[in-house]
This record gives C-alpha cells, sequence and structure tokens, in this order.
C-alpha cells in the first residue's frame, strides 16, 4: 500500500497538533501492550493479552524451533527494510523514514495507537503473510509516571522508541544512517541487524530464544501493574 503525499501531509498535521496537547500523567496499568522489534517493527496487542514480543518471536522464527538464528533474525530485517521501501530502489529515503515515524511506528513520536478489534484495522502488507498496523494517530502516549510518594521524585521515562524495544533504542532505523544524509541504505540497514543480533546474543549460542531475552521498560511496567493488581 502506498501512501500519497497528500495523505502524509494530513498525518503531519494531525500529529503537530496533537503534539501540542499537554501531556496527562501516566496511571500504572496505562502503558499500552506495544512492542517494536529490533529493527523497529512494531506489534501491538490489546491490554491483558500476552506482550507481543512473542508475535515478533514466532513471526521471525520461521521453522518454529523457539530458536531465532542469526539467518532468521536477519531475514526478518530484510524484510522489514522491503516493506518500508515503498519505490522498492533498496534505499530509505527521507520521506519513506518520516512515514514509517508517523503512519507505522508513531509510538517513537509519543502517540498511542488504539487496538480495539484487530480484525478490522488497516493492514501494510508484510512478507510470507505477515502483516504491520498502519497506525492512526491517537492519544498522546508522552508522559510521566506518578511520583512515588516516599521520594516524591518522578521517572525518567526513555525516549521513542525505546520504552518498547529490548536495546532501548529511540529511533531503530536511524543508526543506519551511517553518512547523516537522511538516506538509509539496505546494506547498511543490515549491517546495524547484524551488530543488534551480536548485542542480544550475549552468551554467543548463534540463536536468541525468547525466555533469555531482556524485557522492555514497557513490559516491566505492565508486569508491576498486574502484579499490583491492575486489571485491563
Amino acid at each position: 500500500m502506498i501512501v500519497s503525499r497528500r495523505t502524509f501531509g494530513w498525518s503531519l498535521a494531525a500529529a503537530s497538533t496533537m503534539a501540542a496537547l499537554p501531556a496527562a500523567a501516566r496511571e500504572p496499568g496505562d502503558w499500552p501492550n506495544v512492542f517494536i522489534s529490533p529493527m523497529g517493527q512494531p506489534f501491538r496487542a490489546k491490554m491483558g493479552a500476552p506482550y507481543p514480543v512473542v508475535d515478533w518471536f514466532k513471526a521471525a522464527d520461521k521453522n518454529g524451533d523457539g530458536k531465532l538464528d542469526h539467518a532468521e533474525f536477519m531475514a526478518d530485517a530484510d524484510a522489514f527494510f522491503d516493506v518500508l521501501d515503498l519505490n522498492h530502489d533498496g534505499a530509505l529515503s527521507s520521506y519513506e523514514v518520516a512515514l514509517y515515524e508517523h503512519n507505522v511506528a508513531p509510538e517513537i513520536l509519543g502517540f498511542n495507537v488504539p487496538v480495539a478489534d484487530l480484525r478490522g484495522a488497516r493492514r501494510v502488507p508484510g512478507h510470507d503473510g505477515g502483516q504491520l498496523w498502519l497506525a492512526q494517530i491517537a492519544t498522546p502516549q508522552v508522559g510521566l509516571d506518578q511520583p512515588n510518594e516516599a521520594t516524591a521524585q518522578v521517572e525518567v521515562i526513555p525516549e521513542g522508541a525505546a520504552p518498547f524495544g529490548l536495546l532501548e533504542t529511540p529511533e531503530p532505523l536511524a543508526a543506519a544512517d551511517v553518512d547523516f544524509s537522511g538516506i538509509i541504505m539496505k546494506a547498511d540497514f543490515l549491517k546495524v541487524a547484524d551488530r543488534r543480533f551480536t548485542k542480544l546474543d550475549s552468551s554467543q549460542d548463534g540463536f536468541l530464544v525468547l525466555a533469555k531475552l531482556p524485557k522492555t521498560y514497557v513490559q516491566k511496567k505492565l508486569d508491576r501493574a498486574a502484579r499490583k493488581g491492575f486489571h485491563f
């Protein structure tokens, strides 16, 4: 699905309007059930559903053996790049990156994407039947946790995509813009993917298993809320 420049302009206008709204304090059970993969693909689930890192892992683990090896990780990154590369020229332009930030993963810019009924969501076709949920700009998600009454301190929240990712990367695509030109070449994107796999494979097993992956900031927040008895 190709997004027109006019549609993109409307998205930018909506984002500007919403960004001007004051950020609301966030309740303990108020974090969205969102995971952003190491290379930037968002996965969303209804509140109370399993944290969607599971959905990413299962989609990337093509042979279903419970181990995400290097080849599978790289194939997943390669396929996601192709989804973002709208004109299929092997590079992501600044326009395509902006579309990613505004339309695919607006959590990076501080917005929530409502997940009311995924069956009715508009989709961008992915690889092998995979799909990306096309974001609809909604309530700003940036905000501050309630201060701890004992310390009266406000927690510093990681920026951009960092709260939703395994490596707390604020903008997953940006590191692949090696010459700061605003253009991301596929070869550079895949080099970054290789480095991120190596970082996640800290025990040098040659594969990742779900149980050993670090928990994201949001995942920890949702776990904590569940333990405190918040019901979604």
